[in-house]
């Protein structure tokens, strides 16, 4: 089976046990993750071979970061080992009830944030490739980064294979002179399925629900496929956020003119929302190999898969397929399996 591909940055992720703030924190958790190689592992957890492509420092952090990856199945070949910059890193009070989780960055001079665009030869790296998945995070950090996401895009068009975004808007990344609202319409343009919620496509696409629009989010799919015409699907989740120990959500998508929509997992308690969304996308991903005509059926499996994620410590979606449709078939109490 082909690999699906992603690209982007990998961070070490630092967090205080127990709940507890920086502050008070004597010891920090150590694990790693990035939104583009978080899907990559989640889908090989899924029985779908997957590759990552980035860039690291080469030094033993560097290093760590991929073999972290490597140890979960994601062919990790592509990367490129650089002696400029760091590895990016980001720490996370896990919040409680009414205090919510906080995340605090410092990922600014990174060996991704420096690579060389040249250093990725993308023929060979999509050579036995189906998919390209990738995120708005990976053009929002550095032209260079942008730059690459675009060669990526490209060589996969064409090679007819399927290219996927959750475009994902960070408003405090764009810091090197570009602004989103023209860098990420051409990328866009390229993408079969993106991840896209309202707010995000109005931030980077001026486009709002038509006044009196009954559903604001077939509204907005509808402008956004009249728009990028290569887009053939629009997915989102809904969140109704009860505290921090308690989501609900549900998955949302259009395509060829339906909608649809699924019931809602009420979540209590989280053990970890960072990933929920990837979780999402890679369940999608999932459910539309196995399933490619029957789009309802894969919007139920991703967003199962998006809500077992909130039961899982770290970045990483560490479920098999068969638990994801353990769950989509009703058995959401939580009994002991034997």
């Amino acid at each position: 089976m082909k690999q699906i591909v992603t690209f982007g940055e990998i961070m070490m992720r630092l967090s205080p046990p127990n709940h507890e703030r920086l502050t008070q924190a004597p010891a920090l958790a150590v694990t790693y993750g990035g939104g583009d190689a978080n899907v990559a592992a989640a889908l090989v957890q899924l029985g779908q071979p997957a590759a990552h492509a980035g860039c690291f420092p080469a030094n033993p952090l560097g290093h760590a970061a991929a073999e972290h990856f490597q140890r979960y199945g994601v062919d990790m070949q592509h990367c490129v080992f650089s002696e400029n910059g760091r590895l990016g890193l980001y720490f996370l009070e896990v919040g409680a009830s009414l205090r919510p989780s906080r995340i605090v960055y410092d990922r600014a001079e990174s060996s991704f944030a420096h690579l060389n665009p040249a250093a990725f030869d993308w023929a060979k790296i999509l050579d036995n490739a189906r998919w390209l998945h990738w995120t708005g995070i990976t053009p929002a950090i550095s032209a260079s980064t942008a730059q690459a996401c675009g060669e990526a895009i490209a060589e996969a068009r064409r090679r007819g294979l399927t290219v996927s975004a959750d475009v994902n808007y960070r408003r405090n990344l764009w810091q090197y002179g570009q602004r989103a609202q023209d860098v990420m319409p051409p990328l866009v343009a390229g993408c079969d399925l993106v991840v896209c919620t309202e707010g995000d496509a109005e931030d980077l696409f001026g486009i709002q629900p038509a006044a009196g629009a009954s559903n604001s989010f077939v509204s907005m799919a509808e402008q956004l496929i009249a728009r990028f015409p290569r887009i053939k699907q629009v997915i989102a989740t809904k969140r109704e956020t009860q505290s921090a120990s308690h989501e609900r959500i549900r998955g949302l998508l259009y395509q060829g003119g339906e909608y649809y929509e699924t019931a809602p997992y009420d979540i209590a308690p989280v053990i970890d929302r960072i990933g929920g969304g990837d979780s999402f996308i890679s369940g999608f991903i999932y459910g539309t190999t196995v399933h490619p005509a029957d789009p309802a059926r894969a919007l139920a499996f991703a967003t199962a898969a998006s809500a077992l994620k909130h039961t899982i410590a770290g970045d990483i979606n560490l479920v098999s397929a068969a638990e994801v449709e353990h769950i989509v078939a009703g058995n959401t109490t939580g009994r002991l399996l034997r």
